[in-house]
């Protein structure tokens, strides 16, 4: 079986935004941010809340995503 997750990991260059989804523990979980590093054994997102690396054999699922939705305008109480 191939794994279109690490396909994808390995094609898009380094900066795309994306969202990864991998196994930790007994679970699994996501990181959204921009592919920062990738080597041989896994790859490094950079998330909002800092580097995240992930061994390629945990990663389940992987897509590159759009840029974030530009801040909106904070409202005035009138």
């Amino acid at each position: 079986m191939v794994n279109t997750a690490l396909d994808r990991l390995a094609g898009l260059p380094l900066g795309t935004r994306m969202v990864v989804r991998y196994r930790i523990g007994d679970g699994l979980t996501d990181a959204l941010g921009e592919l920062s590093a990738r080597d041989s054994h896994g790859c490094t997102i950079s998330t909002r809340s800092g580097p995240v690396t992930i061994a390629y054999d945990d990663v389940h699922l992987a897509k590159a995503v759009p840029p974030p939705p530009p801040p909106r305008a904070r409202r005035l109480q009138g």
